[in-house]
């Protein structure tokens, strides 16, 4: 069976560096969407506290100095 020409060390070189820069590309690619995703989690969770707080009628000054509260109160449990 005859084989196809082979390829020169040339030629591997730079389909190498093809398939690293592609990847390189579908890397970047996937952490901007990881980015995206981890703002989308914190604006939710942001908003959760947000609700919380005004449920609770308190300002955002008020419910830190509660926060800073609790954890002065509970730092051995906290740590």
């Amino acid at each position: 069976m005859a084989r196809g020409q082979r390829k020169s060390i040339e030629e591997k070189i730079q389909q190498k560096q093809e398939v690293i820069d592609a990847l390189e590309v579908r890397l970047e690619h996937e952490r901007e969407e990881l980015e995206a995703l981890i703002c989308e989690q914190k604006q939710k969770e942001v908003e959760i506290l947000y609700d919380f707080i005004k449920e609770s009628n308190l300002d955002v000054c008020e419910a830190t100095e509660a926060l800073k509260h609790y954890i002065v109160e509970h730092e051995e449990v906290l740590a």
